[in-house]
């Protein structure tokens, strides 16, 4: 075991979260930060260094490079001198090929490239990390984990698309995201709650990034998002679940190119795109406008119709679990979504749901929030890489 830490980077669209880990039989976190608005006017370096500590930095408008460079310069306070003896990466697609934590180098890192079509709000910046890491760490192994491989052992059924065969081996097929989060939502449940360790549970990552998935026996057995981080539900600027008729209509009516499609359904739709206001749920909340009460009845709407499609996949539900920013934190969205679930055993304590609490079940499923954390999941397999 290396005397060195562990560095975790989790780049997002709009964020890069990061954290320092001191190596052990469990990785012990010393310090987390965070880059948020990241593409805004005034981005913040946000550094927590335990309850109630910390910095709030403003480093101007920055891309996922310059914050990237803010990360580094600031996270020497929370090493102690000790060198980083790991670096781990959170990447969004891991495709066909990869379905653990690999170790990155040059061949691994353009096979990841070639998947940048299939996640372009992410994987881009996922890489621009792993390459900055490198440079900034060059004696420090490097660990990819990937968001894609707590899904890959879908049942066929709920990883194909019903086009000719010949596209399933091609790699067109139902990958399914956020699988960072689900598979530490999934263990902390095993953890918490022993009883459902083979339980049928629906998990809620509910954010910015937004998606659904079945748990049976701790494992993923399907995901509202597919071959993209575009299907599903709706997202921040993100459509969700779309017929693909609207496409070639806008291909061949509107005569939009393939890269004003993009930009309409990653950075132009979701909450922002129904609101014509914002992506995000506080300032929804807040508002009194019409087309923002509209929004987040959609959301809601998309959420209620996807835990009963899992339900059916499952054959039943034990427990509904919601973590993610949205998912954590607000109750309003947790009110409406269980509301009328009655038929589902879902009734909750209005009192609880007001305080974010861990049980919020007053009917026979299982309702709770878990806080999820991706970082911890990434060092845990470069802890395991450092064992090795």
């Amino acid at each position: 075991m290396s005397d060195g830490a562990i560095l975790t980077i989790n780049a997002g669209s709009s964020s890069i979260k990061f954290s320092i880990y001191t190596p052990g039989d469990e990785p012990a976190e010393r310090l987390r930060g965070e880059v948020e608005d990241i593409g805004d006017e005034d981005a913040r370096l946000i550094i927590e260094s335990g309850p109630g500590k910390g910095t709030d930095t403003g480093i101007g408008k920055a891309d996922h490079t310059a914050a990237l460079g803010a990360i580094l310069r600031h996270a020497g306070d929370g090493l102690g001198g000790a060198p980083v003896a790991g670096v781990g990466h959170r990447v969004v697609h891991g495709g066909i090929d990869f379905a653990a934590p690999v170790r990155l180098d040059e061949e691994t890192i353009d096979r990841l490239e070639a998947l940048e079509p299939l996640a372009p709000l992410h994987q881009p910046h996922n890489l621009a990390a792993v390459r900055a890491a490198h440079e900034a760490f060059p004696n420090a192994i490097q660990i990819a984990c990937f968001d894609t491989a707590f899904h890959r052992a879908h049942p066929w059924v709920n990883d194909t698309f019903a086009l000719p065969r010949e596209w399933y081996e091609r790699g067109v097929r139902r990958y399914g995201f956020h699988g960072l989060s689900y598979e530490y939502v999934s263990g902390e449940i095993a953890r918490l709650e022993p009883e459902l360790r083979h339980g049928r549970v629906v998990i809620a990552h509910l954010g910015n990034g937004a998606s659904m998935c079945a748990v049976r026996d701790g494992k993923s057995v399907a995901s509202t998002m597919g071959f993209t981080a575009l299907d599903g539900l709706p997202m921040g600027t993100r459509c969700g679940q779309l017929d693909p008729g609207v496409l070639l209509y806008m291909m061949d009516h509107e005569k939009m190119s393939p890269a004003e499609i993009a930009d309409l359904l990653y950075k132009k739709s979701g909450l922002k795109g129904l609101s014509g206001m914002t992506n995000d749920m506080r300032e929804l909340e807040a508002s009194e406008s019409p087309e923002a009460a509209e929004a987040i009845e959609y959301f809601v709407f998309r959420i209620r119709r996807e835990l009963g499609a899992l339900t059916a996949v499952l054959g039943g539900l034990d427990a509904l679990v919601f973590t993610g920013g949205i998912g954590e934190h607000s109750a309003h969205i947790r009110r409406e979504v269980c509301k009328g679930m009655e038929w589902l055993g879902i009734a909750i304590d209005e009192d609880k749901n007001a305080e974010n609490a861990l049980d919020l079940a007053t009917g026979a499923t299982r309702v709770m929030v878990v806080k999820t954390d991706e970082e911890r999941v990434i060092a845990r397999a470069v802890n395991a890489a450092l064992k090795a």
